[in-house]
């Protein structure tokens, strides 16, 4: 059973997964009307990744006689300038999100729920792997520079790279 502090963390979990699956929507869909539809289905893959992170939350939360809630989310940015600019934000948010994931984890730990400190070390894992990937990206994009025919094959090894991460791991 969790207490009433570890399931509001966990909610609060939920809304910043919410969070992410919605920006890398919105990311998706103005990477999508300027072009660049390898980076929308990679975005697109991302952001439905993000949302079985978050349904995972609700399922744990439930299963342990807790209450997942549905969070009200703000509507994320719809105007980008750059796929640099998207990137950027988006290895920011994942520190922020990792960032996170470690504080309730750190509660976790200090409640002595470890089944819960259990549950989420794949988040830890997961987040690790987020962060690199966006950093890899980041890096490419930064050698890439502003030319146009090297962010085009940019976008197809994006496309590529989205095939090959659809179907997220639980």
């Amino acid at each position: 059973m969790l207490s009433k502090k570890i399931e509001e963390l966990l909610n609060r979990q939920i809304e910043l997964e919410a969070m992410s699956s919605q920006l890398y929507l919105a990311m998706a869909s103005w990477a999508e009307t300027k072009g660049y539809n390898g980076t929308a289905k990679f975005l697109y893959a991302h952001s439905n990744e993000e949302r079985l992170h978050m349904l995972k939350l609700f399922q744990y939360i439930n299963e342990r006689n807790g209450h997942g809630v549905v969070p009200a989310l703000k509507q994320p940015p719809k105007i980008f300038t750059s796929l640099s600019e998207i990137f950027n934000q988006i290895l920011k948010h994942e520190i922020v999100v990792s960032s996170e994931i470690n504080k309730l984890v750190d509660s976790c730990i200090s409640e002595k729920d470890y089944t819960t400190n259990n549950f989420l070390q794949w988040y830890v894992s997961e987040q690790l792997e987020e962060e690199r990937l966006a950093k890899n990206v980041v890096d490419r994009l930064n050698l890439v520079g502003g030319d146009k025919g090297s962010l085009f094959l940019f976008d197809k090894e994006l496309e590529t790279l989205a095939a090959t991460t659809s179907t997220p791991q639980q």
